[in-house]
């Protein structure tokens, strides 16, 4: 490895492209789950030449107001379109006009060692991104210095857990 960066490619994808978004703040010790369909995902259509990151963080910054974190944690198919998972994280003053609910710790969702899982809901969606936010809270600069107001605290329960389900009994 060089440690130059890696190139990017462009791949085409047949059918839509959503983005699923989970807008999230912390109220105290508590993750909350926000936005403006209220407390479920919040799906985007995004078009061929969408960057889905910033079209995420623009429209997040147009509907809710400045993201603090804007994290891709995920992607699946799902009715024919392929759906990125976001978790998003924004300051408590901006989710006061939203309504909101506390979020559980969930299961994730379990798959083969080669195929995806048969369903995958809502909360495991979740449980999977703050575990991404966990681990981005100790290995990256950028997302520990954004989310130093208690979420590394709060975070510090949700851990990784890669290939669970091959670990011999």
């Amino acid at each position: 490895m060089t440690g130059e960066p890696r190139p990017v490619y462009d791949f085409a994808v047949e059918g839509p492209v959503r983005a699923e978004v989970f807008v999230l703040w912390l109220d105290d010790q508590q993750i909350m789950l926000t936005g403006p369909c209220g407390p479920e995902a919040w799906l985007i259509e995004l078009q061929d030449d969408d960057d889905p990151v910033d079209t995420v963080t623009r429209m997040v910054g147009e509907n809710v107001g400045p993201p603090i974190v804007v994290h891709s944690t995920s992607w699946r198919r799902d009715g024919g379109a392929v759906i990125l998972s976001f978790v998003v994280v924004v300051a408590p003053a901006l989710a006061a006009a939203f309504d909101s609910v506390p979020i559980g710790r969930a299961e994730l969702a379990r798959s083969e060692a080669t195929s995806a899982p048969t369903s995958i809901d809502g909360a495991q969606v979740i449980e999977h991104g703050l575990r991404h936010l966990a681990w981005l809270v100790r290995d990256d600069e950028a997302v520990r210095r954004e989310l130093a107001d208690g979420w590394s605290g709060v975070l510090a329960g949700y851990v990784a857990e890669p290939f669970r389900h091959l670990r011999p009994a």
